[in-house]
């Protein structure tokens, strides 16, 4: 489907009165737009799990349940569709992918469950996850010779969020991890598009889960590598203006998380051996005394 094509799909509005006083049901436009891009949207999927049925139904639930992104150019929409399939990530409640509005362009912005996965798809992790570490749960984290990464959730009562991390561990043996403070965190959420233009963006809603996503994008620079995580890098907070375009053509304007500068977190220091460490994590934070 062409560009022009996308746009004359969309731009169908309801029909008036048939001249009898029964108002005739309106087309879906945005129906009519998917179907139209099923086959490409197949093509797309192929060598992924995803069914292309459940991803268009989702696809189209999606775009129902918010308002803004059925003002959104449909070419935008289109586009974030198709870098979603070609990446194997569903949008939706999984929180593998989002369709943001942003203006009249629609954005596309992986989730960190779209991390973890494309991740696991590398076929060389052996455990990955990320998480947000509060006041009152138990949190040990050591650089050094030999790392250590242990977090036990409080039942109850966990508190504010103190920080957050993103840990993996390999088949081959040894393990990453990251740990970002809120304040680290906020320096790459000013670094976002949406957040920038003060316009309405995950940051806003998803604050812990963009947070995670964060660590996991800081930690991907030491994964193995593979070619999924990569591409989902580059087009993270794209628009995608031509449903031609390869997906290695597509770059983001800009990036939350970028991982050539190095702020001054508290994952750049081990903790101190035989003193509880000082730092954000208060008494949520230990040395390891009797581990």
């Amino acid at each position: 489907m062409s560009n022009e094509s996308a746009r004359n799909a969309i731009a169908q509005r309801k029909e008036a009165n048939n001249g009898g006083g029964q108002v005739v049901k309106a087309k879906d436009p945005w129906r009519d737009l998917i179907d139209k891009q099923k086959t490409e949207i197949g093509r797309a999927l192929t060598g992924t799990a995803l069914d292309p049925e459940r991803f268009t139904r989702v696809a189209l639930t999606v775009i129902k349940k918010t308002p803004k992104l059925m003002l959104c150019d449909a070419v935008s929409v289109l586009g974030a569709l198709m870098t979603s399939a070609q990446l194997g990530l569903e949008p939706g409640p999984l929180g593998e992918a989002y369709l943001v509005p942003y203006g009249k362009s629609c954005q596309f912005i992986v989730g960190y469950q779209g991390y973890i996965k494309l991740a696991w798809n590398s076929g060389q992790i052996r455990h990955i996850d990320a998480d947000v570490v509060r006041e009152n749960d138990y949190f040990l984290y050591e650089k050094g010779a030999e790392p250590k990464l242990v977090h036990r959730p409080a039942r109850k009562n966990r508190g504010d969020a103190v920080c957050y991390y993103a840990v993996a561990s390999f088949k081959s043996g040894g393990h990453v991890a990251v740990v970002l403070s809120p304040e680290d965190v906020n320096q790459y959420r000013a670094r976002s598009a949406s957040v920038k233009s003060s316009k309405e963006s995950p940051w806003d809603t998803d604050y812990d889960a963009m947070a995670k996503k964060t660590c996991l994008r800081r930690l991907s620079t030491f994964l193995p590598k593979s070619t999924g995580l990569a591409r989902a890098l580059s087009a993270d907070e794209s628009v995608r203006s031509d449903l031609g375009a390869s997906i290695d053509e597509i770059t983001s304007d800009v990036i939350d998380a970028e991982l050539v500068e190095e702020p001054s977190g508290q994952d750049e220091a081990p903790a101190t051996a035989g003193a509880p460490a000082e730092g954000p994590w208060g008494s949520a934070y230990e040395d390891g005394e009797g581990e």
